[in-house]
């Protein structure tokens, strides 16, 4: 381990997206390693800021006030992301840097070769955060460097997350190289692009330059950042051999080592309120899809709500990419799992942020569109179903995070065409609960591979062989497995939810941060 460990994305405390997820849930193991030798730095977004930011003023106030004496340099907050460990984190203010635009864009393309005359959209917040973020670092290094205490030269790592941080790496390599650089990319900027414009990405995988494909899809300026950051890192890392491949492919760099993602188990309800979380969702989950039932055929809601009967609860969730996500082979195979009847009702909940479309029933499956997400904003730690149609959604499941309603799902799908990685289905096998993914998505090829000596007959993760020309066959597939899973009884239902906690257990922070390790070790050796 190196002695200090300075970590930067765009979502230290600021939840948007999957990398929130990943630096949240590893925070606390790193902490358990280095007490308040990591340091998180992350946007100054005021008003808009996590309310898991807590400014303490009495952190690192020498330094503070050093760095605001200094001409030119970022204003910061300091205080603890208040998450697993509670780490130390630094938001910071890139508004000085407006001004000064123009030269550092000129900088970069002189002395790392960054093309930013086609900058649009974020590039300038990202851009200046990252070269913000860069002078922070600095700054703390040389306060750090020169206490007392520190009689041995001291080790220093940065690790940046994407795109967005990609002139911090710029930075240190130019004026603090003392500071070793890590760069991960989560998922190539071309890639994504290239698969959300419905072009075939692996048919013709070999064949695609990066560069020329920027041109061609209006992403030159962010493209050349992350191929630049991941070039001239110290140590370039990605989060599966998924796209490490695609890495090679289109930024002409080969990862010096892979990071899978971990979970943090600590989240999932201890063993005696467990099954009352669920219990409880399920029941919330059941008045949901009555209520809906009831306008369409009373008849039918009230015959299940007098019975025992209980329905399949079956979950698709993330961000609103209709085809990467497989939100599209979803709905598809819910609509030919109707064609032939089950022995009981199959409700499908498509919790997608801004997809509110209108719910149906087709047969005895259920879809019901519940918009449900985090707020960008972070200004609760609950979701948001304000977008819901329904008002009744809006009443029920005011307060319930997604967590708290996804331990009541039986079974979910993530039939994913692009996905580096896959936090969903993850999450899915942590709470217990049997999932189906696709050979497209980092954890399906994980999950895969260590279930390989798996001898039950139904696997906690179904691993769909997904191409740019079979989704006929995958939606085949996945009505196939849902149809088996409904033929169990009781105590095979239990045996395959054991062997999914059972799996979980192996893709903990404490057995991936290993990789973490190693990839500090190459930075620092270079």
């Amino acid at each position: 381990m190196p002695d200090y460990i300075f970590e930067t994305s765009w979502e230290v405390c600021n939840r948007v997206g999957g990398i929130y997820t990943v630096l949240s849930t590893r925070a606390g193991l790193m902490q358990s390693l280095l007490k308040d030798q990591v340091f998180f730095f992350g946007p100054d977004l005021k008003e808009h800021s996590d309310l898991t930011f807590k400014e303490d003023r009495r952190l690192l106030r020498k330094w503070r006030e050093h760095l605001a004496n200094q001409n030119n340099m970022p204003a910061v907050r300091i205080g603890r992301w208040t998450i697993s460990g509670s780490p130390i984190a630094i938001l910071v203010d890139y508004s000085h840097l407006r001004s000064q635009k123009d030269s550092l864009y000129a900088w970069a393309w002189e002395h790392f070769g960054v093309q930013s005359h086609a900058a649009y959209g974020d590039y300038d917040d990202s851009c200046l955060f990252g070269y913000a973020v860069g002078q922070t670092m600095q700054s703390l290094y040389d306060f750090l460097s020169t206490q007392k205490d520190n009689k041995l030269p001291k080790s220093f790592v940065a690790h940046t997350n994407e795109w967005q941080t990609g002139f911090t790496v710029f930075y240190l390599r130019a004026f603090c190289p003392a500071i070793r650089t890590l760069f991960t990319t989560h998922a190539t900027g071309i890639g994504r692009s290239i698969a959300g414009n419905g072009k075939p990405l692996y048919d013709y995988f070999t064949g695609y330059n990066g560069d020329q494909m920027a041109q061609e899809l209006n992403m030159v300026s962010k493209h050349s950042v992350e191929k630049q950051a991941a070039h001239y890192s110290h140590c370039f890392t990605t989060v599966s051999d998924l796209t490490a491949r695609e890495c090679e492919q289109l930024l002409d760099k080969k990862p010096d080592i892979v990071t899978p993602n971990g979970f943090d188990l600590n989240i999932i309800p201890t063993k005696s309120d467990f099954d009352h979380q669920r219990k409880a969702a399920q029941t919330i989950l059941k008045t949901i899809y009555l209520r809906f039932l009831a306008r369409t055929n009373k008849h039918e809601a009230e015959k299940i709500l007098e019975s025992s009967i209980q329905p399949l609860f079956i979950a698709i969730s993330g961000r609103q990419e209709w085809k990467n996500k497989g939100i599209d082979i979803f709905l598809h195979s819910m609509e030919r799992l109707a064609e032939k009847p089950a022995d009981r009702p199959i409700v499908a909940f498509v919790m997608v942020p801004y997809l509110n479309l209108p719910s149906f029933t087709k047969g005895n499956v259920t879809v019901i569109f519940l918009p449900f997400y985090f707020p960008i904003t972070g200004k609760e730690d609950y979701g948001d179903v304000s977008q819901c149609t329904d008002a009744y959604c809006q009443d029920i499941l005011k307060g319930f995070s997604y967590y708290q309603l996804l331990i009541g799902m039986d079974i979910t799908l993530f039939p994913s065409y692009y996905e580096p990685w896959g936090y969903t289905p993850m999450e899915s096998v942590a709470y217990h609960i049997p999932t189906v993914t696709t050979s497209l998505a980092g954890y399906g090829v994980w999950a895969e591979h260590t279930l390989t000596n798996h001898k039950q007959m139904f696997s906690p993760v179904t691993v769909i062989h997904r191409t740019d020309s079979n989704s006929e066959d995958v939606v085949k597939q996945i009505v196939h497995t849902i149809r088996t899973f409904l033929s169990f009884d009781e105590d095979s239902v239990k045996a395959v939810r054991k062997a999914a906690a059972n799996l979980s257990k192996k893709s903990t922070w404490e057995h991936f941060y290993t990789y973490y390790q190693k990839a500090y070790q190459i930075a620092l050796n270079k």
